[in-house]
């Protein structure tokens, strides 16, 4: 375990528990103090869920394989040597749900909570102190771990109570994407044309949802995805008007499908929610001069988008999705009750099932 003597009084970002670097915050920290005794302005947490951050579960499936057990070992390995879910690779962690085991009397509980209730944290495991004492199961499909376990939630941690009519499964998988729909409305106008690089994973589907209501009647969605099986759930969803199947890591050929799609106009806003490296230019290009482009990513390279804008002279905006938007859990949350066909697909994608270990 990550553990350091730390006489250091408690801070509301977490100062107090970083071992080293000294002089860093917890989420860059090498190694943070995850011992499970709670300071005055500190919430201890019962974990039961992880949702891992899909660019760091697919890394770690790629080094280790597929397999349930290999993958298990090699998260709780990270969290042995760091005290937290912070994938040296990827930079990324994920979010977990629990119930809530002490709140200390200087936490900042201004949503009442008390013993017992169910909360899903929104900051990431990247700085979040956690212990593992078992993994129950892998789910690949959805990036989830069923764990045994405690976390500890800083003064300044964002936090949600579960809702009574959502599967918490199906809450962890929308709530840890949250804030790409939340932002997506923000940035879409009515009459855009909107293209979502990764439209069929959970952040995908999400944004292709907000930006269809942002764009309205005269706005367009595009949904690019290279696996067929997600274009033709793609294809099936009222909100997406285009899908493209194509591998967001060729940059030519994207901009060449998205070109055709919008008779050359290319997209006003263009949103990357893929879990892989690589991606930057295929949304720089796709984008029109002076639109828009998001990385929600946390494979995305600041080098290569900004560097690459630069070598082909597009002037576009380049924005790095924040994960945190006021008011994005319960907006995320909103969408999966307005819309049946996609409340099935995550129910179906992310409901509990038998555990793959």
């Amino acid at each position: 375990m990550a553990h350091a003597s730390n006489a250091r009084p408690p801070h509301p970002l977490g100062l107090h528990r970083v071992i080293t670097p000294a002089g860093v915050l917890p989420q860059p920290a090498q190694a943070i103090d995850n011992r499970m005794v709670p300071h005055a302005n500190e919430m201890l947490i019962e974990v039961s869920a992880l949702n891992v951050d899909a660019a760091s579960f697919t890394q770690v499936k790629e080094l280790v394989g597929p397999d349930p057990e290999a993958i298990a070992a090699h998260m709780r390995a990270i969290v042995e040597e760091r005290g937290k879910l912070h994938n040296p690779v990827t930079g990324s962690g994920g979010m977990l749900i629990g119930r809530v085991k002490e709140i200390g009397p200087g936490f900042p509980n201004e949503g009442g909570l008390k013993r017992g209730d169910r909360i899903a944290t929104l900051v990431s495991l990247s700085l979040t102190p956690l212990q593992i004492h078992r993994i129950t199961g892998v789910h690949l499909a959805a990036h989830q771990l069923e764990i045994d376990g405690e976390a500890i939630l800083f003064a300044s941690g964002i936090h949600v109570r579960l809702p009574e009519d959502i599967d918490e499964r199906l809450a962890l998988a929308v709530l840890d994407v949250a804030g790409a729909p939340a932002q997506t409305a923000r940035l879409v106008h009515p009459g855009d044309t909107v293209a979502v690089l990764g439209g069929a994973g959970k952040a995908g589907l999400l944004s292709l949802y907000a930006a269809r209501r942002a764009a309205g009647a005269r706005g367009r969605t595009i949904g690019i995805s290279p696996f067929e099986h997600e274009c033709e759930e793609m294809r099936a969803c009222d909100w997406i008007d285009t899908v493209l199947r194509t591998d967001a890591r060729d940059a030519v050929a994207v901009m060449q499908a998205v070109e055709e799609a919008t008779s050359g106009a290319m997209a006003d806003v263009v949103i990357n929610c893929v879990n892989v490296p690589g991606t930057e230019m295929a949304s720089i290009l796709s984008v029109r001069e002076g639109g828009t482009v998001c990385f929600f990513s946390m494979a995305t390279s600041f080098t290569a988008a900004a560097l690459g804008a630069e070598g082909v002279g597009k002037d576009a905006t380049l924005l790095i999705g924040n994960g945190y938007a006021r008011g994005h859990a319960d907006f995320a949350l909103g969408l999966l009750r307005e819309s049946e066909a996609l409340r099935a697909i995550f129910q179906r994608r992310y409901a509990p099932a038998e555990a793959s270990a």
